[in-house]
């Protein structure tokens, strides 16, 4: 047994660096954000295009991907995942050569896809490595802490690279973002394609008979409701830290460099890493609703200060910025007051996925696995809802944007308080 897990040490290294990798790849669409806005002069609205064609892929391969899972395994489903964000990310480079925004487009759709598989692999492929049990929810907790700092560390290095925003920044600006992306996309392929992985997922038996039901997950109101709650969720999560980014670097609103705008933007990321340890270790105490309801309370109140304070407040807090010679440094910069309230958000969504969801599929029964790939298809509000909020931002102001944030914010605290009732227990799920 001993010799069995030593065996999987090297695939699960893998895995924890791909589930490193799916928050760094999807986390570069915001700060890229800055970046296309500058090369192309594009609005708010646009350059929160490519974060929503990369969570738009969601919405065309969450439940194929749960089946492609299905009918050839983790290995050749983790690979084809690989391939396709070698090619995402690559088409995003190349997208800078050409100086072509629909490249760029078409590069983040791409990824999205990718990012996609690679949620639906890495999870369960954690769990069955380690054994299971305790072990297996250990290294799954570990990949979701890599999931964090990955996020945390992409809109500081993007901000690190680009300096100050000027009419020449560009995405080749970025390229040693995406080479990296890309490397560790072919160094993980490469190990993978070499190893024996446990495949408990395949369905060997093509001819099995499926008892047929007349239910299914969209039969429990309390599904359906949660369902909504990830479409909101993700689109609160991404859309607060990546409108926020775009405001402190704007010179007419933040007016920070893009240095210190992605470094102060990378809190947020780095807050939501810090309460998903706090949440793992009072998880056993206090149930999914509870902290659902304290979360989205906090976070509704933290939202609202942000809106109605006046961002010619400044606060000053420790961020690392570019000095007078080019290099970094860590020191304090001064932020408007908005900015502090926005990313200790972060606190309060880092514990949202695990209790919706939880609350979600409760009672589900049979019905678990294909609420899972409805799930994931949901994610495509993490597309959606940053796009509107961007758009509101445009025209009316970035704090006012803040108000869908807010209102999304107050429907989960709605779930979590009614909501998330299962009113359909009569119906069977053995």
């Amino acid at each position: 047994m001993q010799d069995s897990k030593q065996s999987y040490a090297l695939p699960i290294f893998m895995m924890i660096l791909l589930f490193g990798m799916i928050s760094f790849v999807t986390n570069l669409a915001a700060p890229m954000g800055v970046v296309v806005k500058s090369q192309f002069q594009a609005s708010n609205f646009l350059g929160m295009l490519g974060n929503f064609a990369n969570f738009l892929a969601y919405l065309f391969m969450g439940i194929p991907a749960g089946k492609l899972l299905e009918k050839i395994g983790y290995k050749k489903t983790a690979l084809i995942a690989i391939l396709v964000g070698f090619v995402g990310v690559g088409v995003q480079y190349f997208s800078g050569v050409a100086e072509s925004f629909l490249v760029y487009l078409l590069g983040a759709f791409i990824a999205g896809f990718s990012m996609c598989m690679l949620n639906v692999v890495v999870n369960p492929m954690l769990n069955t490595l380690g054994g299971g049990g305790k072990k297996g929810n250990q290294l799954i907790q570990i990949g979701a802490t890599f999931n964090s700092l990955s996020g945390t560390l992409v809109p500081m290095l993007v901000g690190a690279l680009v300096g100050e925003i000027t009419k020449n920044t560009a995405i080749k600006d970025v390229n040693p973002v995406m080479f990296t992306a890309m490397g560790v996309f072919a160094l993980v392929g490469l190990v993978l394609l070499f190893v024996n992985i446990p495949e408990p997922h395949i369905i060997k038996d093509k001819m099995k008979a499926i008892e047929k039901s007349m239910h299914s997950a969209w039969s429990f109101r309390h599904f359906i409701l949660g369902a909504v709650g990830i479409f909101v969720y993700v689109g609160v999560e991404v859309g607060i830290p990546g409108t926020l980014n775009l405001f402190l670097a704007d010179p007419m609103a933040g007016g920070l460099d893009a240095t210190t705008a992605g470094f102060v933007a990378g809190t947020y990321w780095f807050l939501m890493l810090i309460g998903r340890f706090v949440g793992a270790s009072i998880g056993g105490k206090v149930s999914s609703r509870s902290m659902l309801i304290i979360a989205s309370a906090v976070g509704m109140g933290l939202v609202l200060l942000a809106i109605i304070s006046s961002p010619a407040t400044t606060v000053s807090i420790p961020v690392l910025q570019t000095t007078a010679t080019g290099g970094i440094s860590f020191r304090a910069a001064n932020v408007p007051v908005n900015a502090m309230y926005l990313i200790f958000v972060g606190l309060c969504t880092s514990v949202m996925w695990g209790g919706i969801f939880n609350l979600a599929v409760e009672g589900l029964g049979k019905f678990t696995a294909s609420a899972s790939g409805i799930f994931m298809t949901m994610v495509v509000g993490g597309g959606i809802l940053p796009l509107v909020q961007n758009g509101i931002a445009d025209k009316l102001g970035y704090m006012v944007s803040y108000w869908v944030p807010f209102i999304g914010l107050a429907y989960l605290l709605y779930y979590s308080l009614i909501g998330s009732k299962n009113i359909n227990k009569d119906i069977p799920v053995d």
